[in-house]
């Protein structure tokens, strides 16, 4: 490529803007606090072709995910000026169903010529199905909610208002929905402006150029740390606790070979897909991989699709990682992916272990609440996702009270929470003694339990109840996490996964996992 270093620092630099100044524009103009406050979306730019070039430091299980969804609306859709597709379908390159996506594309020059495509994902705190919140106990994915194949939502400019009533009219808390979706549209018209804008500027061919060689730029960074890592394979098995639905662990095997410049990550070893909804679609796992692997790089590397090129996945379709429809998958976006996680920084320990840390939480202990709220007759749903503990390094403790590897998102602020539903956070601290001891001690959980001023549905969706946190070089697990319901002065431990009414008064208190600790204790 002909962009001399200093050109393509500076274009690394202006379509990273372009995507934060996008996820600027989601959150201010958003409704729900799940996304205001929680910042629970992503936001990136593509190139013509499909390949991510830039995204906004927002959420890791979206990275490998997104350009699937951009290239399933390449192959399912003729898009033109002013057009926006919306989707959400796992198997078309989604995470699960409350995951909507809109994609943009962007043209530019007296030619028309398209120069890339700009989109936003945004968790929306329900999408239908079975139970508020459309994170279900399901067994089949139409039991989670509305399923969206690729389709325009606008067309030359245009809003096509019968697909966006058919939306609102399939969820719980339409007005908050209409709302989230304008936010979403208003980022993507944002950034199609400023990419249309660099392009302006810059000319398209030297927009195009810049890219390509950013994406060329990441594989080459990408390819010097693998042949920094020694040839071999290395392999690791953990396992999910359960499915919710009395079908025991399930366990995540993975062998990854390096070799010079190149990787294989083979999932093949992985247990079946399960009944309920703790599967993954291969674009989750994608996004761990990519995850894990960019994160090893440690460099002031744009996150884009270049850094894949170099690494081989392999899974076996009907397994947990590449599940089948109509499997449900509310649940593999959110724990199943940290679990693969896990397993790929304990495979790469034993290939570099003063590079990988111990395990975190390894859950992003969901909650979900949804109801009538009282003061309004109007329908609610909470979402929400509670922190935990890191896992310590080689010559660092882990960090308390954060949220780790797969999700990248914010607690809800206690005002905010308590102004827009009906409940009250009664205890809310970090979690003392539970991270794991060691030269370097694990992070330690939190405490989160909050007080129902309304009856409601609850659901769980959380891991590392039983299987703690792994700490490496001899340095001991997390504590396993705990969930309870308080109900006139009685506690009640909960399942890990579990749906149930619950009613004013009680209190739902969420006990976080520590994260493992590193190297033995009373080392020097």
């Amino acid at each position: 490529m002909s962009v001399d270093p200093v050109r393509l620092e500076i274009f690394k630099h202006l379509f990273a803007s372009v995507a934060e100044e996008m996820g600027g524009v989601l959150r201010r103009s958003s409704y729900s606090p799940n996304i205001k406050e929680r910042k629970d979306f992503s936001c990136a730019i593509f190139s013509s072709a499909g390949d991510m070039v830039a995204q906004a430091e927002h959420i890791p299980v979206h990275l490998g995910s997104m350009p699937l969804s951009v290239r399933a609306c390449l192959e399912e859709l003729e898009l033109g000026p002013g057009d926006v597709a919306i989707l959400n379908d796992p198997f078309r390159g989604g995470t699960h169903l409350p995951d909507i996506t809109l994609v943009a594309p962007v043209f530019t020059g007296p030619d028309g010529a398209r120069i890339g495509f700009v989109a936003a994902r945004a968790h929306h705190a329900d999408v239908g199905g079975m139970t508020p919140g459309s994170m279900p106990l399901a067994t089949e994915l139409y039991q989670e909610g509305l399923v969206i194949p690729p389709i325009r939502l606008v067309a030359g400019g245009k809003i096509l208002s019968g697909i966006r009533d058919l939306i609102l009219a399939n969820v719980r808390t339409p007005q908050e929905r209409s709302g989230d979706l304008d936010a979403q549209l208003a980022a993507v018209q944002r950034g199609a402006d400023r990419l249309g804008g660099l392009s302006d500027r810059y000319g398209a061919d030297a927009v195009g150029e810049a890219m390509e060689a950013l994406l060329a730029y990441a594989e080459r960074t990408t390819r010097r740390l693998l042949s920094s890592i020694p040839d071999g394979t290395y392999r690791f098995r953990d396992a999910m606790e359960d499915d919710g639905r009395g079908g025991g662990a399930a366990a995540i095997d993975v062998a990854i070979t390096v070799q010079g410049d190149a990787v294989r990550v083979d999932f093949t070893g992985t247990d079946d897909q399960r009944e309920a909804g703790i599967n993954a679609v291969r674009a989750i796992t994608l996004s761990a991989v990519y995850y894990v692997f960019r994160s090893l790089v440690g460099l002031d590397l744009p996150s884009n699709s270049g850094c894949l090129a170099p690494i081989e996945l392999v899974t076996r379709p009907g397994s947990l990682v590449d599940a089948r429809r109509p499997a449900p998958v509310a649940g593999g976006n959110v724990e199943t992916s940290q679990r693969i996680v896990d397993v790929l920084l304990g495979a790469l320990a034993g290939a570099c272990p003063d590079r990988i840390p111990a395990a975190s939480q390894g859950t992003m202990n969901n909650l979900v609440l949804g109801g009538l709220d009282p003061a309004t007759g109007l329908p609610f749903t909470y979402y929400e996702t509670v922190a935990g503990g890191a896992g310590a390094g080689a010559s660092v403790p882990g960090a308390s009270a954060l949220h780790t590897h797969m999700t990248n998102t914010l607690n809800t602020p206690v005002e905010a929470l308590e102004y827009a539903y009906p409940f009250r956070v009664t205890r809310y601290e970090v979690r003392r003694g539970s991270g794991g001891r060691g030269r370097w001690p694990g992070g330690e959980g939190v405490v989160r339990e909050v007080e129902l001023g309304a009856h409601a549905r609850l659901t769980l969706l959380t891991e590392r109840r039983r299987l703690r946190p792994y700490g490496l070089a001899g340095g001991g697990p997390g504590a396993a996490g705990r969930n309870l319901l308080v109900r006139d002065g009685r506690e009640e431990e909960l399942p890990g996964k579990v749906s149930l009414d619950v009613r004013a008064g009680d209190r739902v208190r969420l006990e976080t996992p520590g994260g493992g600790g590193w190297g033995e204790a009373g080392e020097t």
